[in-house]
């Protein structure tokens, strides 16, 4: 049977976010334009969600391996998921060059225009939910960011079937104590959703960042920055949309300092087309793949966190350093599992490892591919105990731990390097 280290391990990673959970305060938002909705996986918590959304369940499965599922619906609320604005009652704004703009009030407010140095900046009540319409807007700012949400309870930025720029070709001065690094920055809850397509450059900064969630449900984004292109304190989640990432440091960042239950990535939709300079998706707690395509070209570690887990999705990666890499960046229980989705990782010449655990490693499920010199390196348990796992070549059937890297471990079947169970 399955090491019972894993159950352990699932136990106290659930019931640091099912803490955090009791005190989550998002609740779903009805609206009458049209709602797009997407099938939620079974899955464990990401971050901010209501206590009611986690009733977890343990079942055996063929294998004799547990899984732990949770239902992850609330993750994102209705209004998250929309993919339109109700413009019913929507303020429309034509932006005009050098002249900044501070929404105050809830409401939808319709951006358009082609201009220089605007900052529209959303400081509303802390129960405000503010939702800023692009259609067919461009802002290039020198030093400041073109959207800063100072405060409110959520925003959300919809585009409409347009496309949209927003750029800041200098660096960022800061507000006080704040400093604002990012073409759109947040200190509150931010969703980026619609039909239409945003590009966004950050010469000497981040592309988005939110002090909060950063969430995207809908859109296609393109992103170019000196810095990371998604940066989020709590988490960041996505849920379908089109991000194509081209990054002088890491592509998705989640880190929190003062909540080791914060800093975690949620993703079971959406293509995501990645190079990065440093790592591609990094997570200082968790990151969980539920769906969806991720095209890693380049990075030198591809996904990175302390527990990762993949359930589903299409992820093709090359990087220089690890593949997929647990460390213990909040605690000692880093952990990789694996239990479907297909996975083809090809390394860089060198000190490398495809998979890469200063823990436990499971493979429980899915397609694996590897091209490498040292596939798997585990400090502690590794176990082949379902899917189809083929290294340079060749099907393995129990996986060979090179304990160090770059060793040569993880090409062929049997048990090597305290390797662990077959099937």
């Amino acid at each position: 049977m399955k090491n019972n280290s894993l159950i352990s391990i699932k136990a106290i990673t659930f019931a640091a976010l099912l803490s955090l959970s009791v005190m989550g305060c998002s609740n779903a938002q009805n609206s009458s334009a049209a709602v797009v909705t997407s099938t939620q996986a079974a899955a464990t918590q990401a971050a901010g969600t209501t206590a009611s959304s986690w009733t977890t369940s343990s079942t055996e499965a063929a294998t004799t391996t547990t899984t732990i599922s949770t239902d992850t619906t609330a993750l994102f609320s209705d209004r998250d998921l929309e993919q339109t604005a109700d413009l019913t009652a929507a303020t429309q704004m034509n932006l005009e060059s050098n002249q900044d703009v501070t929404l105050s009030e809830e409401g939808v407010y319709v951006l358009s225009g082609d201009v220089d140095n605007v900052t529209v900046t959303v400081e509303a009540a802390e129960e405000a939910k503010v939702q800023i319409v692009l259609d067919g807007v461009s802002i290039t700012n020198t030093d400041s960011p073109a959207i800063y949400v100072k405060a409110a309870d959520k925003v959300f930025v919809t585009s409409t079937d347009s496309e949209n720029h927003m750029e800041v070709t200098g660096s960022y001065v800061a507000d006080g104590e704040t400093n604002l690094d990012a073409v759109i920055f947040s200190r509150a809850d931010v969703t980026l959703n619609g039909t239409g397509s945003l590009d966004i450059v950050s010469a000497q900064g981040n592309g988005i960042s939110s002090k909060d969630d950063l969430k995207i449900t809908g859109g296609v984004y393109t992103i170019k920055s000196s810095a990371d292109a998604l940066e989020a304190g709590d988490a960041i989640l996505i849920n379908d949309g089109t991000v194509t990432i081209d990054t002088g440091k890491d592509a998705l960042h989640s880190e929190n300092e003062e909540d080791t239950t914060l800093g975690n990535i949620y993703i079971e939709g959406g293509t995501l087309n990645i190079k990065a300079a440093d790592d591609a998706i990094t997570a200082n707690n968790l990151v969980q793949i539920d769906g969806g395509t991720i095209n890693i070209e380049t990075a030198v570690e591809g996904i990175e966190g302390n527990n990762i887990i993949v359930n589903d999705g299409q992820i093709t990666l090359y990087a220089t350093d690890d593949g997929i890499n647990a460390s213990p960046k909040v605690n000692d229980n880093a952990s990789i599992e694996v239990n479907g989705g297909a996975i083809k990782v090809s390394m860089g010449s060198g000190d490398t490892d495809a998979f890469d655990s200063n823990g436990n490693l499971y493979i429980n499920g899915g397609v694996i591919d590897v091209e490498a010199t040292s596939a798997f390196d585990a400090d502690g348990t590794a176990e082949l105990n379902g899917g189809t796992v083929t290294v340079n070549g060749e099907q393995i059937t129990e996986i060979t731990v090179s304990r160090g890297g770059g060793g040569g471990g993880g090409f062929r079947g049997g048990a090597g390097g305290g390797g662990g169970m077959g099937h």
